[in-house]
């Protein structure tokens, strides 16, 4: 039996009657009534999730700067103090290891990496870390995390905290007082599309913290929000998700997030992707609207004609859109073919038609 951890949150969703299931090896709350609304209210006001489930990691020593410059697909070392960049760990050839956000501290680098590659993430690091002065500390179990999303978000926190969150800038992040608890890390992140903060602070303060966000936000429209409609609102955004649209065999390049990609290529797995993006992947990940109600999945075949030239890897039905949306790989010299896209759901044939990512913008909501 493989085990299954709570967070220290467990007993706040049993009581606002989360649906409580598995994920990543922890059992959290998926939702806590109907999956589209929690979204769409995400997206009109304000959520509240639990991210005490992901892995945080630091750097630290005098040469921390150079080796997650190795480490990372980023640049680190034009990374300004307070500033957040996204990158991804790679192997030799390029494959993903994993997705991370890069936080440079003053003396430190901090990691926000993808709960169920935890393990493995800290195993790699480890093994660069020979020979170097740098030290990895693993403050997963030691700090919690907590997601604010959605555009009343600022109204929110704001009265709660020691400064002004108002004043950071999107992928930046600062130390204030967050209901009482000192030395906060407040970043403008999220994975929702949305604008939000993400909080780290000590473990044994999250269920003070939760509590106070849930007692004053409640009235200007805050509500806990499940992993399902994270889910959804990360695919909206184009966002990626470890196990869909990246894994063992997949590159930045053909994820489509060369953005994350130094272009000094000096990283491990930098001289391959340098590579596979100078002659083009065999295959690229598209974004697709379906025809009809029915929700794509993951591993649905994707035709060109009679053909299969690929698969999708995430799928939900969009409350923001109106529309069944998806995600898949897509062989290169077919995306561009005048043969008409399609899946195979339930031996049915259903139409789609190709959309750049992402399906949603913040700035004008579609």
């Amino acid at each position: 039996m493989v085990d299954v951890r709570d967070t220290a949150l467990a007993t706040r969703h049993e009581g606002l009657s989360a649906r409580m299931g598995p994920f990543a090896g922890w059992r959290m709350p998926l939702h806590y009534g109907s999956i589209l609304d929690e979204a769409s209210h995400v997206r009109a006001s304000a959520g509240l999730f639990d991210l005490c489930h992901m892995g945080r990691l630091r750097l630290s020593g005098p040469d921390c700067i150079a080796v997650t410059d190795r480490l990372v697909t980023c640049a680190v070392d034009t990374l300004k103090l307070g500033r957040i960049r996204y990158g991804l760990l790679t192997r030799e050839d390029g494959t993903t290891i994993d997705d991370v956000l890069v936080y440079r501290e003053p003396e430190s680098i901090f990691l926000c990496v993808n709960a169920g590659n935890l393990a493995r993430d800290v195993a790699w690091i480890e093994a660069h870390l020979a020979g170097t002065e740098t030290r990895l500390h693993d403050l997963s179990t030691s700090h919690a995390m907590l997601a604010l999303q959605g555009p009343r978000s600022v109204d929110i926190v704001r009265a709660l905290c020691s400064g002004d969150p108002g004043a950071i800038k999107y992928y930046g992040f600062g130390s204030m007082t967050v209901a009482d608890v000192a030395d906060t890390m407040i970043s403008r992140t999220g994975y929702t599309g949305e604008d939000g903060f993400e909080l780290v602070f000590p473990m044994d303060r999250v269920a003070e913290v939760f509590d106070r966000l849930m007692e004053h936000g409640t009235s200007l429209g805050l509500r806990p929000i499940g992993l399902a409609a994270r889910d959804t609102l990360r695919l909206e955004a184009g966002m990626p998700l470890y196990g869909h649209e990246l894994d063992d065999a997949t590159t930045p390049v053909e994820a489509g997030l060369m953005f994350a990609v130094s272009k000094r290529f000096d990283f491990i797995g930098g001289p391959a992707i340098q590579a596979i993006h100078e002659r083009g992947p065999d295959r690229q990940l598209i974004g697709f609207v379906a025809e009809g109600p029915r929700v794509p999945r993951q591993g649905t075949p994707i035709l060109a004609g009679d053909e299969v030239v690929g698969e999708v890897r995430s799928g939900t039905r969009s409350p923001t859109l109106g529309a069944s949306i998806g995600t898949g790989y897509v062989e290169t010299a077919k995306v561009s073919t005048a043969l008409p896209l399609a899946l195979e759901l339930r031996s049915a044939r259903v139409p789609v038609e190709p959309v750049k990512l992402p399906f949603y913008h913040r700035e004008n909501g579609t």
